[in-house]
Parts: C-alpha cells; structure tokens; sequence
C-alpha cells in the first residue's frame, strides 16, 4: 500500500511545488492549500455519482457503447463536464471570499490544488485497482492532465475574481464561463483519443499530450509573470 501512495501521490506533489513556486509575488497560507487538495479529493464523489447516472442514462435509451457519438458524449458531456464541474464547485467554495485572494495567479494556486486532490486520489485508487503498470503512463499523463485543466479553470477564475471586485460583470460572466468550457474541452478531448481504441487516435492522444504540456508550462509562465493585484 505504501509504494501505491507514492506512485500515486509522487506527480502531484511535484506538480504542487512547481506551481507554487511560480506563486512568487506572494505565496498562499498552508491552510488554505491544504483545505483545497481535501475539498478536490472531495469532489470525486458527485463526479462518479453524475458520470454513473450519466452512463446509465446513454446505455437505457440504446446507444451503443462502441460507436464515436457515445464515446464523444460519454467523454464531453458526462466525464468531463462532471468532474470539471464538481471541482470549479469546490474551488469557488472553498477559496472564493477568502481575504488571501487577492491576486489573479492565487487563482491559478487554487484551481491546481483542486485538480490534484482530484487527480490524487483518482490515481490511487487507479493503481490499487490495475497495478503498478499504470503509474507510469498517469504519471505522465493522466494527473499533469489534470493539472493543466486546473491552470486554466483558475486563470479564468482569478480573472472573475478581479472583474468582479472591478464591476465588470460582463466580463466578469464571460471568463466564468471560460473556466469551465476550456476544462472540459480540454479533458475531455484527451478522454476521447484516449477511448477510441485504434493505432491513429493513439498518436493524436499523444501528441494532444505533449501539446498541452508545452502549452501550459508558457501559459503558467505568462501568468505568473503579468499577475496583478485584485
């Protein structure tokens, strides 16, 4: 049990202290980072809850489960919109009128921390399940994946966060709205080359998967670096 935590815990806590780190104006109270990884842990409850309805409802009215429209919704509209949907819940309760939120990149801090108690303990149970063998390609993969859909959900959200305390509600409703739709874009393209099964998706997954990860490093660095007070 011990050598499954640290498979599964090892990429998250890497990927916590880099983002931290790119936190340099002004560096978030433990606690708080602590109370988010719990509440992102948290989050994977109403997200099984809502991807096994969602399921459920696609395999009553027929839809066969091989076919690309059900793989599509199954991945878009069901996996993804629910757990992107459960942890921008989670990150909005349990960071948003707290005072230490007074920066647009705390939202990028927070929106991780979520995705990787999420990705934690989905990775835990995932290696507890099928073995040791998958830790590699999730530790590559699966948990920075997540990471990524944090970045962005929070860049989003700090941005609603500074438009809101501006007045800028129309703008503060459009980037709201951003914080979600590019997560689940993202996710769940990435589920749906993963799912497809043929030699072709594989390569798009792939490359998908080296394109996020060079996109998202320059986005954190861009981030980080025209922060701005709220």
């Amino acid at each position: 049990m011990t050598m499954v935590l640290v498979a599964g815990l090892v990429p998250c806590v890497v990927l916590l202290w880099y983002i931290n780190k790119k936190d340099s104006i002004e560096k978030e109270p433990t606690g708080l980072l602590v109370k988010l990884i719990f509440l992102g842990c948290l989050s994977t409850i109403p997200a099984m809850v809502l991807e096994l309805v969602g399921t459920n409802i696609l395999t009553s009215i027929g839809m066969d489960e091989t076919s690309y429209l059900y793989i599509f919704i199954e991945n878009f509209f069901i996996v993804a919109l629910a757990e992107e949907g459960c942890k921008k819940l989670m990150l909005r309760l349990g960071s948003w009128k707290n005072p230490a939120f007074n920066y647009v990149f705390d939202g990028v801090v927070y929106g991780v921390c979520v995705a990787l108690g999420f990705a934690g303990l989905e990775n835990v149970l995932y290696i507890s399940g099928f073995g040791m063998e998958v830790a590699v390609v999730r530790g590559l993969a699966a948990v920075p994946l997540h990471a990524i859909c944090g970045v962005f959900m929070g860049h989003f959200y700090g941005l609603e966060k500074k438009y809101t305390a501006t007045g800028m509600t129309g703008l503060a409703k459009n980037v709201k709205t951003l914080s979600i739709v590019i997560p689940v874009l993202i996710h769940g393209f990435y589920d749906f080359a993963a799912s497809i099964g043929s030699d072709t998706f594989a390569y798009i997954w792939l490359g998908f998967v080296v394109l996020m990860d060079i996109v998202a490093i320059k986005a954190i660095r861009q981030y980080s670096g025209m922060d701005t007070s709220i």
